[in-house]
């Protein structure tokens, strides 16, 4: 499967600013990002408009039983 996501703000877990930028995906690994991508690279890809939206590859949980980690830090940052 080949995905075009365009339009997000990338933040790629290095501690950088986010940024924007489109992303080419192809299975589970990130083959173009930014203006590497032209869109004849991209033909027949899905389209995904990520406008608004943060783009982070990999996953993140935020999943935790320790609920007063928000009380005590309302950014949560050591999620």
């Amino acid at each position: 499967m080949r995905l075009w996501i365009q339009n997000g703000t990338v933040v790629d877990g290095t501690g950088a600013p986010g940024r924007a930028a489109d992303l080419l995906v192809e299975g589970d690994t990130i083959v173009a990002v930014g203006s590497a991508i032209v869109p004849e690279d991209a033909l027949g890809a899905e389209l995904l408009d990520a406008t608004g939206l943060v783009v982070a590859p990999g996953f993140i949980d935020l999943h935790s039983h320790s609920d007063i980690a928000l009380i005590a830090d309302p950014l949560v940052q050591c999620k």
